[in-house]
């Protein structure tokens, strides 16, 4: 045998025993396998089957994963900012290095897809339906622009990530916020707070499946409260448009009232002292609340909707309760002028 040839076994040999050797993590292997090959990562498969970690990969289910294509990707139901910051924290436990290289590929994608305008759409590369359009829905654009903002400051273990990002992800982090400055709905001039979608282009609120209409969102606007107090020195602009969401959630909040949603009974706001409540939904100029019913019709009332919609979705939720009583006031005492 040749010296370079025993050289090469060598070698080989001694990167298959450090690979033996390396630490894995078992939830971490599996987020390898679902990871597209344009680096993101999908909800569901391609035969809408939800992606489970804890399930097995069996022959059948690789072949699923296999199958599904990169139009799959998504940030929606925290698919891609999930297993970004997982893979991360895998890797600061194990120092896999493969981990690392996943997640930097996540973070790619997440750069990617950002629109010139700021924002992030629900999916990408699909623009099919509402999935082109500027998505704070369920924290989509939120989840990457904290998933940044660690990078950005060096938290929660985000230090790991190759030095050489900080240029794009700080110029990222500027334009998502401008683009939330800039979605705030004003009415007659007064800053409100935001909807859970805007059409990418005119960045107007816009709908999304029958039952979310165009309006108000209040979940999705304390997620952006939140990151918008995340901000170190903090504009005039940035301050203005935390003032007014913290004024508007103090205006239209319900008290003495809980929402009621325990399963074998009709949803409903019940009575209680210590509740505080707000609308999923909010009418875009008049901030009265508003339900959606799967035959894209509007209603005024909880009790006006179809069983199924009336039962199967979060209309009203306290989300804003912690924020107004306790993270804005620590906010203002830090920031305040």
């Amino acid at each position: 045998m040749s010296i370079k040839l025993l050289l090469t076994v060598i070698c080989c040999f001694l990167l298959a025993s450090c690979y033996a050797q390396m630490r894995t993590d078992s939830t971490a292997e599996k987020m390898l396998v679902y990871q597209l090959g344009n680096g993101g990562w999908p909800k569901q498969l391609e035969d809408k089957s939800v992606v489970n970690y804890g399930a097995d990969l069996t022959p059948a289910l690789l072949a699923r994963i296999k199958a599904t294509e990169d139009k799959h990707a998504t940030f929606d139901n925290k698919a891609t900012s999930r297993e970004v910051v997982y893979l991360v924290k895998a890797y600061k436990k194990t120092q896999n290095k493969t981990y690392l290289i996943a997640a930097e590929k996540g973070l790619d994608y997440m750069l990617a897809a950002q629109y010139d305008n700021g924002g992030w759409p629900q999916y990408y590369p699909d623009q099919s339906s509402y999935r082109s359009e500027i998505t704070y829905n369920d924290d989509a654009m939120v989840n990457v622009l904290n998933i940044l903002q660690d990078i950005a400051s060096g938290k929660n273990d985000f230090e790991v990530v190759n030095p050489k990002y900080l240029p794009k992800v700080k110029k990222a982090i500027v334009k998502g916020t401008q683009c939330m400055l800039e979605t705030q709905v004003k009415q007659q001039g007064v800053r409100t707070i935001w909807a859970a979608q805007y059409d990418k282009d005119s960045m107007l609120p816009a709908k999304a499946r029958n039952f979310e209409p165009a309006s108000l969102s209040t979940s999705e606007s304390v997620g952006i409260v939140r990151f918008l107090m995340r901000i170190q020195n903090p504009s005039n602009e940035v301050k203005a448009a935390i003032a007014a969401a913290i004024k508007w959630f103090d205006t239209y909040k319900i008290t003495g009232y809980r929402f009621d949603r325990e399963k074998g009974k009709t949803a409903a706001l019940i009575a209680d002292p210590s509740g505080m409540v707000w609308a999923r939904f909010y009418d875009l100029d008049k901030n009265v609340p508003l339900f959606g019913d799967r035959d894209n019709s509007i209603k005024s009332k909880l009790e006006e909707l179809s069983p199924e919609r009336r039962n199967g979705y979060a209309w009203y939720g306290n989300w804003g309760q912690k924020l107004i009583e306790k993270e804005y006031p620590k906010w203002l005492a830090a920031n305040g002028n």
